[in-house]
């Protein structure tokens, strides 16, 4: 029986709010209607069950979720998060789950582009959450990004999304609202359990339920809940050692099939 307990950064998180607000106890604790005692305590860890409206006033104060108060060690983030945390972009939300994306940044306070090897990705499914472990993936700096946003590059395996070459690096950005995003739109999908990374046309439903969708007309669309989704990361651009095939003629005349048909049901 694993008897491991989950460790609880409130009180350290607490204070480390406190003092990059640059307010002191006795100020903050005027604006909560506590007593000054009582803030240095849950600061030292000493009140190890706080009344559930404190935690309640210390999220609304500080802007940030209780789930994230109590499960992230804040002081590992770097500025540029900790701006997104305090200006609400803290939570994934997903169904009634709350989570952060665990990211790492350079000496200059910029997000890392992290790549997630192949042999990597149980520890990923397992990580993808723990600064430390984000912190010791492989870093590349990709030119031309887009400087709002979190980005990472995942390996593609197989031939699903076809004419992608197998084998391609994608760079992808973190999606933390599923529920903005178009239909077929291609993305990496982080699944749980034994399940695998995989690189598909995605599209949310409302029932709860991810249409997982293919280029390669070969492979079948199939359903999984939501579930079992851990992030989504939203194509961006990829990279590749394969030179692209030539169109084949039959391409060019399916394609060209395929624009008459439409050009029929519009008149």
């Amino acid at each position: 029986m694993n008897t491991e307990t989950q460790k609880i950064f409130f009180a350290g998180n607490i204070k480390f709010l406190r003092e990059r607000k640059k307010i002191s106890q006795e100020s903050l604790a005027s604006r909560l209607g506590l007593t000054r005692a009582k803030i240095a305590a849950i600061e030292a860890g000493n009140t190890k069950s706080p009344q559930p409206e404190d935690y309640l006033n210390f999220s609304d104060f500080f802007k940030i979720s209780i789930d994230t108060l109590l499960k992230v060690d804040l002081s590992k983030l770097g500025e540029l998060k900790m701006r997104e945390l305090e200006s609400g972009n803290d939570v994934y939300i997903r169904g009634g789950n709350l989570r952060v994306l665990a990211i790492s940044v350079d000496q200059s306070n910029n997000e890392n582009v992290e790549y997630v090897p192949v042999k990597a990705k149980a520890g990923y499914m397992a990580g993808y959450n723990d600064p430390e472990f984000i912190a010791g993936l492989p870093k590349y700096s990709v030119p031309n990004l887009p400087t709002q946003g979190t980005f990472r590059i995942f390996p593609s395996t197989g031939d699903s999304m076809l004419p992608v070459p197998e084998g391609s690096d994608i760079i992808a950005q973190y999606v933390p609202d599923w529920t903005t995003m178009r239909p077929d739109t291609p993305c990496i999908v982080i699944l749980k359990g034994q399940q695998d990374f995989v690189f598909k046309m995605v599209t949310v439903n409302k029932n709860g339920t991810i249409l997982l969708k293919s280029l390669n007309p070969e492979y079948k669309p199939y359903l999984v809940e939501s579930g079992d989704v851990m992030e989504i990361w939203r194509f961006y651009a990829y990279t590749s050692r394969e030179f692209p095939e030539a169109r084949s003629e039959m391409a060019t005349i399916l394609e060209a099939i395929k624009k008459l048909e439409e050009k029929i049901r519009k008149d």
